[in-house]
C-alpha cells in the first residue's frame, strides 16, 4: 500500500465510527471472526481499544491484521483502522487511488 493510498483511507476513516471495542479479555476467537465478518462487508473498519484492555495497541493491531489477512492503516491513541479489499472485485466499495 502506497503512501497516497494511505492517506486516503484515513480520510475515509475519520469520519467512521468504531464498530468494534477490544476489553480486558483482548483478543478471542470470537473478535477475530466477527472482525473477518466486518471486513467482508465493509472493507475498512474502526475499532476501539478499551482502557482495561492491557496489551499494547499496535501489537493487537499487528496480530489481528495477520489473523484476518488485512492491513493497519492506522493506530491513534485507542483507535486502530484496518483495511482489506473483498474477495469479489464486484462487491468493492472503495476504489483506491494509483
Amino acid at each position: 500500500m502506497t503512501s497516497k493510498q494511505r492517506a486516503y483511507l484515513k480520510g475515509l476513516a475519520m469520519t467512521m465510527d468504531p464498530i468494534f471495542q477490544i476489553g480486558k479479555s483482548s483478543l478471542t476467537p470470537e473478535i477475530t471472526q466477527a472482525v473477518e465478518e466486518a471486513l467482508e462487508a465493509r472493507e475498512l473498519i474502526k475499532i476501539n481499544v478499551l482502557k482495561n484492555c492491557l496489551d499494547d495497541e499496535r501489537e493487537i493491531a499487528q496480530v489481528l491484521a495477520e489473523r484476518v489477512h488485512a492491513q493497519v492503516v492506522q493506530v491513534i491513541g485507542k483507535k486502530i483502522v484496518l483495511y482489506r479489499p473483498a474477495k469479489d472485485a464486484a462487491k468493492r466499495k472503495i476504489v483506491l487511488p494509483a
